[in-house]
C-alpha cells in the first residue's frame, strides 16, 4: 500500500537538487576573479573574454562594488553544422564588500585582452581610524 502524504513533505527533497544545480550554474556562468592586496592598494582581476568595455558597468554603493556586464553572441552560420558550442553568452554580475580603508573615489579600472583589472588605493590610516564617543551626563 502506498501511503499518501502532503506534497509539502516532499518539496524539500525534490527541490534540493534543483537548488544545487542553480548554485552550480551561477558559479559556472560567473567570471573568474582574483583579489589581492598590498600595503597601498586592493586589486581585483576578472576574466571577461569577449566582453567589450561598453558592456561593463561598475558601481559602488554603501561599501559594495558591483560589476555587471554582458557577453553578447555574434554567431554567423554559413551552412555549417554545429554539434556543440562551449562558448558562454549572457549577463553576469559580481559584488564585493569593500574593506573600510578602500577608497572607492579613486578606483582605476582597465580592460585589456579580456581581463578587467580594478585597483582601489587604500585610504591613509588616520582617515580610517574609529572615533571615540564621549558620554555626557545630564
Amino acid at each position: 500500500m502506498i501511503e499518501k502524504t502532503p506534497m509539502g513533505q516532499f518539496w524539500p527533497m525534490l527541490s534540493e537538487p534543483f537548488r544545487q544545480f542553480g548554485h552550480k550554474l551561477a558559479e559556472f556562468l560567473s567570471p573568474a576573479v582574483d583579489a589581492s592586496s598590498d600595503d597601498d592598494v586592493y586589486s581585483i582581476t576578472m576574466e571577461l573574454p569577449g566582453v567589450v568595455q561598453e558592456d561593463i558597468d561598475i558601481s559602488v554603493d554603501q561599501g559594495v562594488m558591483t560589476i555587471r556586464g554582458e557577453k553578447r553572441a555574434s554567431r554567423q552560420e554559413k551552412g555549417e553544422t554545429w554539434f556543440f558550442s562551449e562558448r558562454q553568452y549572457g549577463a553576469f554580475s559580481r559584488s564585493f564588500r569593500l574593506p573600510a580603508d578602500a577608497d572607492p573615489d579613486r578606483v582605476d579600472a582597465r580592460l585589456k585582452d579580456g581581463v578587467l583589472t580594478l585597483r582601489l588605493p587604500r585610504k591613509p590610516a588616520e582617515s580610517v581610524k574609529g572615533k571615540r564617543i564621549e558620554i555626557t551626563t545630564e
